[in-house]
């Protein structure tokens, strides 16, 4: 029996098969892939990844902390410089032996299609029900605490996507040079202009990167966050802006990702009656496939394209392959 009989408008589902679990990552072929290996001239590599323990503390997000890094145990005792001499005297090795407890989502990140999800009826009934992407249902396909078997993204974990492979072509779009630290949303028409001043061009298949020196002023921070400047800093995008969301949908571009907290503004725009809170997360998680990249730290190589009159290269970026999460630290990789 299918999941749905009626699909959200303007949405994709089954346009890349009922079962489909990776959206537009689809869009990433291999012939998109050799094209993008052309972007690498210089060879030169750049770590899109903040370090994991920023921006520090929890003023961001309130439920997110940064991680936390423990010794295993050997024998009772903290796996960490343990000499092998004490267990086996004639042994001289030093072991250090580590486990993590980690917010998925507390700093550079991939949202796994399983992260925002919607009420929706589905079924034409006049009954709505809590799904995602493509009809995969909460508490069946992606289940919580409550649940039988416990929180587990049986469909669209993020190990879908790390399995998908995730290189192509990147494309940068500056907004901090024209914003700077300015707290602007950021609409369809304001979005062409940069583009065609900066004569970037979004093909199919294309990973878009909005470079707005947001996580650039996480680093300067040093992991004593001010909350003001967290939450009223630099440029998001206008979810409500339809003639943006038209632009995403019609663009082609497999993946959004952002050097900000959500990509969009948030809070959002007031919207009319009942909407989502969260409208691009809406129209690219639930409706089109596309994964959210945020907290990037772009600042390093947005400078190398502006001086070398580029805003293409060749883009690595993996999530951790963990099967049932729905989201993963995200350690990218630019190459130009």
């Amino acid at each position: 029996m299918s999941r749905w009989k009626v699909k959200p408008e303007g949405s994709n589902w089954g346009d890349f098969g009922e079962q489909d679990q990776n959206g537009r990552l689809n869009l990433i072929t291999a012939e998109t892939i050799r094209e993008a290996a052309k972007e690498i001239q210089t060879g030169e590599r750049f770590c899109l990844s903040l370090p994991l323990d920023l921006p520090g503390g929890n003023l961001l997000n309130a439920g997110r902390f940064p991680p936390e890094i423990r010794p295993t145990l050997r024998n009772g005792k903290a796996n960490a410089s343990y000499a092998l001499s004490n267990d086996f005297p004639n042994f001289t090795d030093v072991i250090s032996d580590d486990a993590v407890l980690i917010h998925m989502q507390y700093s550079s990140q991939w949202d796994g299609l399983s992260h925002v999800g919607h009420e929706f009826d589905v079924m034409g009934a006049g009954q709505t029900e809590k799904v995602y992407y493509n009809g995969f249902k909460a508490g069946q396909d992606i289940r919580g605490p409550e649940d039988e078997g416990g929180m587990y993204a049986h469909a669209l974990g993020i190990e879908t996507m790390a399995a998908k492979g995730v290189q192509g072509r990147g494309v940068l779009i500056d907004l901090y040079s024209r914003y700077r630290n300015d707290p602007v949303s950021v609409g369809y028409d304001d979005l062409m202009t940069i583009m065609e001043e900066d004569d970037v061009l979004v093909e199919p298949g294309d990973m878009v990167c909005l470079h707005t020196g947001f996580a650039q002023l996480i680093v300067d921070m040093k992991g004593q966050p001010d909350a003001h400047r967290l939450h009223h800093s630099c440029a998001t995008l206008n979810g409500r802006d339809g003639k943006l969301l038209n632009w995403i949908t019609d663009s082609g571009l497999s993946t959004l990702i952002a050097d900000n907290y959500a990509v969009e503004t948030y809070p959002s725009h007031k919207g009319d009656g009942c909407c989502a809170a969260l409208p691009l997360h809406e129209h690219c998680l639930f409706k089109l496939g596309i994964h959210l990249g945020e907290l990037w730290h772009l600042t390093p190589l947005a400078r190398w394209l502006k001086e070398n009159g580029r805003s293409r290269f060749f883009l690595t970026a993996p999530p951790l392959r963990l099967p049932g999460a729905v989201g993963s630290p995200a350690n990218a990789i630019a190459t130009v």
